[in-house]
Order: structure tokens, then C-alpha cells, then sequence
């Protein structure tokens, strides 16, 4: 391990709390600036991987260029972020990720970035890790139409995104069954990116200064206060199923962070070493959540390159 450092009909009232909300549930709709970055990625193609409750569930495929595909590729899964409740697929083209992104399609890896159920409503964080298990195993299922190696691929997100990561890829199939037409796959995940990511529900410790000070976001999270659901709050702890041999993961996370602090991610650190699992953070100096701030260090462009080398030396 090493340390590296919707607006017809509504009240004013209305309005205002979906404004105040927006972190968490900005959803869906594609922005103008995602739309026109979208439209650079020529070789793509949107696919439903999984419809349950008459919701269908999609992902975007990119591909690199033809000159660099072969008959199986190694392939990236995104998971985006958005407080469990909001966001959509198109996360991965803002800068957080887009670099990282332009990198992997430029040496020959395909990139999938997946919608998944939100936590709202009758839904919470745990449908959402099966949905970006159902994802990956829809994937693996027909690895071959979409020209996918079936060994070599990781997964990576941020936020809710980089916490969903890291359950999807370290917890076990049986405990995130789904779709049963394609329960026989299980993905078996080479190495995992996840930026700024929430990494424990049972640590009190890394919840001061966060978005999950005073517990009520546990009820989106699980469905229920904590105290209601210990065994769930563990399964949807990556510190609790992190294993010694687990697969390779980075953090990277900005220390200047108050909505998920980077507590939780040397609080992962700390749990890595006791169990001697392969874990590493690299620590974005200036820098808030999303990485937002001036004079970060690693600048935006370097954590997107040692983010793409990381990822490259696991799945290629």
C-alpha cells in the first residue's frame, strides 16, 4: 500500500427546495454542455441492459477507435454520482472523469458508463449496487457482441458512485442478486478507481463536517434509519468487505473535502493494512469535493493520467 499525497404548478416554496436539493437530485436531463461534449465521442451506442418495474435501465458504450479494436477489449464500467438520488450516466463527461475517460478510448478500452434505480421512492443504494451488478453481468453476457474480454475489466465512479463502486466490485454475487436471466455471471472486477467515495456506514467516526452528520441520510442509503438495518449498513460498507485479497483499488480524494471527507477514505486506508489488502490514495492537496477548488495539486490533468496508468496496469 502506499499513500499518495422538473416547472408548471409549483409553489415558490416548491421551487426552492428542488433548487436547494440539487446535489442530490439533479437527475436525468442531459445538460447542454454534456450534450455538446457527448457528441465528440463519435463511436458509441446506447444500450438497455435491464427493465424492472417497467423502468428501463441503460448504459453508454464507447468505443475506441475501429484502428485500435480487437475482437475482445479490455473495458471500464462507470458508475456515476449524485448523492444515491440523483445524477445519470452522463457524469462521466465532466472533468472529474473526462480526461480519464479520452485516455482509456485512446489505448483501446472500451468504456461503459450505466444508469442504475435511484434511491428514492421504494428504492435505496442497495438496488442500486445490484443494478451495477445486473450491468456488469449483462456485459459479460454478451461480452462478444460488444467485443469485450471477459477477464480483463474494472470499474470506477465518484461520490455515490465511488461508494457504489466499491461495494458492486467488492461485494459477493449472492449478496446482490438481480436479474435472474443473468445470475450466472458473476464479474470478477480487476481493479477499482473511486473518487471521493463514502466508505463506511457503521464508523461514526467519518460522518463530523459530512452530508451524514446528523444520520438522516442513512434513510436514502437503507430505507431506513441505521439503527434498523445493521446487516444492510454492512453490506454496503466497503470496509467491511474489503478481504486481504481483494482486488486492486485507488482512492483518490481532495482533502479540502466537506461533503464526503477524506477521512473516509484514510479511514480505508487504515482498514487496508490491518487486512493487508492492496489499497492506495493518492490525496489531491486544495482540493474539495468533485475536486473543485483553485491550485489543486495534483492538478486535474495529472490525477486524470495517474488515474488512466493505474487502471491500464490492472486490465491490460
Amino acid at each position: 500500500m502506499k499513500i499518495i499525497n422538473l416547472i408548471k404548478g409549483f409553489t415558490a416554496s416548491s421551487v426552492l427546495l428542488v433548487l436547494f436539493f440539487g446535489f442530490q437530485f439533479s437527475v436525468f436531463a442531459q445538460t447542454p454542455e454534456e450534450k455538446e461534449i457527448l457528441e465528440t465521442f463519435s463511436n458509441r451506442e446506447t444500450v438497455v441492459y435491464k427493465t424492472i418495474d417497467g423502468q428501463k435501465l441503460d448504459m453508454i458504450i464507447f468505443y475506441p477507435d475501429a484502428a485500435k479494436m480487437k475482437a475482445k477489449n479490455p473495458w471500464m464500467m462507470h458508475v456515476h454520482g449524485g448523492g444515491w438520488a440523483g445524477g445519470s450516466k452522463y457524469k462521466v463527461l465532466r472533468k472529474s472523469f473526462l480526461g480519464t475517460l479520452k485516455s482509456l478510448l485512446e489505448n483501446g478500452v472500451v468504456c461503459a458508463t450505466i444508469e442504475y434505480r435511484l434511491a428514492r421512492g421504494n428504492s435505496n443504494a442497495y438496488d442500486s449496487a445490484v443494478d451495477a451488478k445486473d450491468a456488469a453481468r449483462f456485459l459479460l453476457k454478451h461480452a462478444k457482441q460488444y467485443k469485450l474480454d471477459k477477464r480483463q475489466y474494472g470499474i470506477w465512479g465518484g461520490s455515490a458512485g465511488g461508494h457504489l463502486s466499491l461495494v458492486t466490485a467488492l461485494g459477493k454475487n449472492a449478496d446482490f442478486k438481480g436479474d435472474p436471466d443473468l445470475l450466472k455471471y458473476a464479474p470478477k472486477f480487476k481493479c477499482i478507481t473511486s473518487y471521493f467515495p463514502f466508505t463506511s456506514c457503521v464508523n461514526p467516526d467519518i460522518r463530523p463536517n459530512s452530508i451524514f452528520e446528523d444520520g438522516k441520510l442513512f434513510v436514502r442509503l437503507l430505507g431506513a434509519p441505521l439503527s434498523e438495518k445493521p446487516e444492510l449498513a454492512k453490506l454496503l460498507s466497503p470496509t467491511e468487505l474489503l478481504r486481504k485479497n481483494s482486488l486492486p483499488i485507488l482512492l483518490i480524494h481532495g482533502d479540502k473535502d466537506t461533503t464526503l471527507p477524506i477521512i473516509n477514505s484514510t479511514y480505508m486506508m487504515e482498514v487496508a493494512k490491518e487486512k493487508k489488502a492492496d489499497v492506495e490514495l493518492l490525496t489531491i492537496k486544495n482540493a474539495g469535493h468533485s475536486f473543485s477548488g483553485k491550485n489543486i495539486s495534483p492538478s486535474m490533468g495529472e490525477l486524470n493520467d495517474y488515474a488512466t496508468k493505474f487502471i491500464l496496469s490492472h486490465i491490460k
